[in-house]
């Protein structure tokens, strides 16, 4: 009879890892630092296309803050990402967003990002010939190539054609996303 009473006692914790508090089972997000080119328009998107999408600003950090050449975007996020990297808080995934426009940079910058190292950490967002382009697609699939009319730049004669969808457009104007 007492035997069988053994069998039903509740047994005490062993060890102090019973006691324990367990690992976490999800797998934390990466941290993502974009870089823009442009200060306003771009930043103003991609900030409204992160609570759009309840992405958590902690992980994602957007920064509009460099020059707006293609080669001193690429040059400011190598910078900030080994600022970071300094301070154990290194960026999982870095993207440089720029335009093709006119810069004569480019390609360089281009060069730079598939030469980066750690590999498959730096990332291009390029649009050609400009941001824009990006909204365009919103309203409408197009392939076109927006080329230079008169004394038009390939994105003053792009923009000419979002109006046709957003008629008060203007660069850096929030509210872009919705």
């Amino acid at each position: 009879m007492g035997s069988e009473d053994r069998f039903h006692k509740r047994k005490a914790k062993s060890a102090p890892r019973d006691l324990a508090r367990k690992r976490a089972k999800r797998v934390p997000y990466h941290r993502v630092l974009i870089v823009c080119e442009g200060s306003k328009t771009e930043p103003k998107y991609l900030g409204e296309l992160i609570d759009c999408l309840k992405l958590n600003s902690a992980n994602v950090e957007v920064d509009g803050s460099c020059d707006s050449s293609p080669i001193s975007v690429v040059k400011y996020a190598k910078q900030k990402y080994l600022e970071d990297k300094k301070t154990g808080d290194v960026f999982d995934r870095v993207v440089c967003v720029f335009d093709k426009d006119s810069h004569v940079s480019y390609e360089q910058a281009l060069s730079e990002i598939s030469n980066a190292k750690p590999k498959n950490v730096f990332h291009a967002i390029n649009s050609v010939p400009c941001f824009e382009y990006w909204v365009l697609l919103h309203f409408k699939f197009t392939t076109k190539q927006w080329g230079s009319s008169g004394t038009k730049s390939p994105c003053d004669t792009l923009i000419k054609g979002l109006e046709q969808y957003l008629p008060n457009y203007s660069k850096g104007e929030s509210g872009l996303y919705k």
